[in-house]
C-alpha cells in the first residue's frame, strides 16, 4: 500500500518547488516519482508531426516529475502537511490516517 496516491492532495517539503501545493496527477512506482498539477512544469519543443495529439507541432508545457520522498499529503483537518501512518479496521480493512490528527486520509 502507498503513502502516497493518485488524486491526493500533496504540499512539497523540499527542493526548487518547497512550499507548493496540489493535487497528485500521476504516480510513477517504479521510479519513485509524482506527477503535480501546477507544479515543477517543463517545455517540451515538437516538430511538426510527431504527436497525433499536436499535429502542427510546437511548444507543449507539461508536469514535471517530483520525487516522493519530498511531498507530503496534506491533513484534511488542518489543512498542513503530515506524515502518513496505516490502521487496521475491524472490518478487515486497511486504510491510511494522518500522524497530525489521526483522522483518516481520502480513500
Amino acid at each position: 500500500m502507498r503513502r502516497i496516491r493518485k488524486g491526493d492532495a500533496v504540499a512539497v517539503i523540499s527542493g526548487a518547488h518547497k512550499g507548493a501545493t496540489g493535487k497528485v496527477l500521476e504516480v510513477l512506482v517504479a521510479k519513485n516519482r509524482v506527477r503535480i498539477e501546477g507544479v515543477a512544469t517543463v517545455k517540451r519543443h515538437l516538430k511538426p508531426g510527431r504527436d497525433q495529439k499536436v499535429p502542427q507541432g510546437g511548444i507543449i508545457e507539461k508536469f514535471g516529475t517530483i520525487h516522493m520522498s519530498n511531498v507530503l499529503p496534506i491533513d484534511p483537518s488542518t489543512n498542513k502537511p503530515t506524515r502518513v501512518g496505516f490502521k487496521t479496521l475491524e472490518d478487515g480493512r486497511k486504510v491510511r490516517i494522518a500522524k497530525r490528527s489521526g483522522e483518516t486520509l481520502a480513500e
